[in-house]
This record gives C-alpha cells, structure tokens and sequence, in this order.
C-alpha cells in the first residue's frame, strides 16, 4: 500500500462523534494490519473500525451480507438480478420495480470487477498508516454543510446524494471510488442499516473518494466554515446584511 502523504489533520477539528475512516480495496493481502475476527455485513464494517482503535481487514469470509457482490468477490446471485429479494423482503411491489433499479443502479454504479478486490482494510484517523481509497465521516448536519460546501468552495460542484432503498452499501462505497464523486445518505433511509441498526437515524454518511481528499484538505484550510450570516441571530440582522452587501454590489456595478 502506498504510504500516507496527504495531511489529513484538518479532519480532526470537526470533533466528530466518531473518528473519520479511511478505507482500502486491495488485490494482496495487506502487511502489518490483522483480520477481522467476526462476520459482518459490509455496511457494519463502518461502525466496528468505530469502535475498534487498530485497523483491521476483511475478506470475502468475513462479509456475510451481499457486500462481497458489491465488492466483486462473488458472483451476482439470480434472484438480486431478477427483483425476487426485494419483493420477500417488502420493500418493492413486484419484482420489475426492484430489477428497474438495480438496473439503473449498475449503470451509475458498476460493481468492482471479480477478484479485483480480496481485501478491504479499515482504519481510524489516528491510526491510518496508508492513503486511503475512501474517506468515511459520520456528521451531523451542520457538520456535513462545511464538509459539503469545502467541495462546492473552489469547483462549483453541485451536491448529489445516489442511494436505493436495499443495497446501499454499493452506492455508498463503490460509487464513489468507481466514479470519483462525493456521496452521502442519511442514516435511516437505507434497507439493510436499518434493519442491522447499524447506526440511530439522522446521521449523515459522506464518503469522500481519493480523487477529492486533496482538494476537500485545500479547501477545508481555506475557507471560513462558520460563515458570518450564520451567526446574525435573527433573520432582521440576516436581512440587514443581506441589505448591505446587495447596496454594495449596486454601487460596483455602478462604478465599473
């Protein structure tokens, strides 16, 4: 694994309620970091590198929901192709609505391609020896608005949320790092953690792929998180402001 260069501290002002997660897909085994000792489903991995303080891998033995098809560890059963599961389980009327969007979710989402990827290292901020793939943050909202507008701060980019009823776990980490783009879903909302009761609600996941952490570190050391209109405390000062500001672009226009 290539060794961690990116200065990841400006993640550690957010005091979020859990650390930030790194996270690693890899073809070989990785050195010096020991195997999950239990079976999870890919969306628990989250939550047990949480609570866990040294970094842990898995493997296709470890995942014991549909993550390892997500992950390209195993073959996509018939019956996930076909909308049968979804309809057993409630969450779709037949199974045409659930192979529609698994459909449309291939698309966006390709799966990782089979025996690309055999194992899958987690590990804490404090203790992430390697670059990470994904960057993991569990925030609340106020916290996802500064992480979210750090990536809209210097590119424009607009915020999208890509998720599904069932198997979240694929938009959430495999989306990002096959397509590069920032993804977040808000626990609750999703088939499978709420089922496991992975998380309590109302907490937002963002996963920031490898291709963004670069510009999300820049930004987040840039701009002002805690923006001045925030702070007003009262829409008549927020409007008074907002007043001023419109009277002083007015007179530039004028003047130019």
């Amino acid at each position: 694994m290539r060794p961690l260069q990116t200065n990841l501290s400006v993640f550690k002002k957010f005091n979020f309620d859990k650390p930030p997660i790194g996270i690693k897909y890899l073809f070989h085994k990785p050195e010096g970091i020991e195997q999950l000792d239990k079976s999870l489903a890919f969306c628990e991995m989250l939550k047990e590198s949480h609570q866990r303080e040294t970094p842990f891998y898995f493997t296709k033995q470890n995942e014991d929901c549909f993550g390892k098809v997500a992950l390209g560890m195993e073959d996509v059963p018939i019956f996930i192709r076909s909308g049968e599961l979804g309809v057993k389980y409630g969450t779709f009327q037949e199974p045409r609505a659930n192979a529609s969007i698994m459909h449309r979710l291939a698309r966006i989402t390709p799966l990782m391609g089979k025996g690309v990827v055999n194992y899958v290292a987690y590990s804490q901020l404090d203790k992430i020896t390697f670059e990470p793939d994904l960057l993991v943050l569990k925030c609340t909202p106020s916290q996802a608005e500064i992480v979210m507008r750090a990536m809209s701060y210097s590119t424009g980019e607009l915020w999208q949320s890509v998720t599904t009823p069932g198997f979240a776990c694929a938009s959430l980490y495999i989306y990002p790092y096959l397509s590069g783009k920032i993804n977040y879903t808000i626990t609750g909302m999703s088939f499978g953690m709420k089922a496991k009761q992975v998380f309590s609600d109302g907490w937002i996941l963002i996963s920031i792929p490898y291709h963004w952490i670069p510009t999300m570190v820049r930004n987040l050391s840039e701009m002002t998180w805690t923006l001045p209109s925030y702070t007003d405390g009262s829409k008549e000062k927020f409007s008074q402001r907002r007043q001023k500001i419109m009277d002083e672009l007015v007179e530039e226009s004028l003047n130019a």
